[in-house]
């Protein structure tokens, strides 16, 4: 199982930015998936995940109405928009997914907010 995540970087409070995870080595449509973050000396949190088909999505009350998670099972990849940054909203963000009762996560990817 690899998880490769892509998309971050510095954005002005506000601001936009789209997070992609491109997955491989498992049947990616079966499986759900998620992301996480995780701000220095914070734990990790989970912001969102999605069912395997796409029709259940679940966010963290700090990011509801600001994110969203979206699947593409033909593609492998699992994305997340996240809009109206806030300098809270700092930290590496990891996909993840559960495969055979064990955790995969990608090597992250920073997002950081400010001005």
């Amino acid at each position: 199982v690899q998880l490769v995540e892509s998309g971050g970087g510095l954005v002005q409070p506000g601001g936009s930015l789209r997070l992609s995870c491109t997955a491989s080595g498992f049947t990616f449509r079966f499986y759900g998936m998620s992301w996480y973050r995780q701000a220095p000396g914070k734990e990790r949190e989970l912001v969102a995940d999605i069912s395997s088909a796409g029709g259940s999505r679940n966010y963290a009350d700090s990011v509801k109405g600001r994110f969203t998670i979206s699947r593409d099972n033909a593609k492998n990849t699992v994305d997340l928009e996240m809009n109206s940054l806030q300098p809270e909203d700092t930290a590496a963000y990891y996909c993840h997914t559960l495969y055979r009762c064990t955790r995969y996560w990608g090597p992250g990817t920073q997002v950081t907010v400010s001005s």
